[in-house]
């Protein structure tokens, strides 16, 4: 489970510090593609082996499930993480972003998400406000509910 955020910056050579305490869950390598909300998406390989599977079974034939899966793996792409833990974030993703020196790494449970510092800033300054209120419409109800 990832948790947490953190803010690293985007070095000359286009690359991010994964919080060490990612570090050892992605060693194995990692899949990153546009996300939603113009942030990226990282994946150990085996969570985005497994997101990909459960694609698999939505209908082919739906122009929606198609369209979502073209963007997603064309827009994916792996890596391994440095001995220091750094990550290259390549030329289209920086741009899907909008990645320029400033970065914040969102543990998000199952996945990383990587945003601009500006527009995480922005995103939050407008999600704020409904937190409390969506809990009871996306949270199921359980045991301690």
């Amino acid at each position: 489970m990832f948790l947490g955020t953190h803010t690293p910056r985007l070095d000359d050579k286009n690359r991010v510090i994964l919080p060490a305490r990612f570090r050892e869950a992605l060693a194995d390598g990692l899949v990153m593609t546009k996300g939603q909300d113009r942030c990226l998406v990282v994946w150990t390989r085996e969570g985005f082996t497994e997101y990909a599977a459960a694609l698999r079974t939505a209908p082919q034939t739906t122009e929606r499930t198609r369209a979502y899966t073209r963007v997603l793996f064309a827009s994916a792409y792996d890596d391994v993480p440095d001995k220091q833990g750094r990550i290259t974030i390549p030329s289209p993703l920086r741009e899907y972003a909008g990645l320029t020196r400033d970065c914040v790494v969102v543990g998000a449970d199952t996945r990383i998400e990587i945003w601009d510092a500006a527009a995480w800033d922005a995103y939050l300054a407008g999600s704020e406000q409904s937190f409390a209120e969506l809990d009871g419409e996306v949270v199921p109800p359980g045991p301690t509910s």
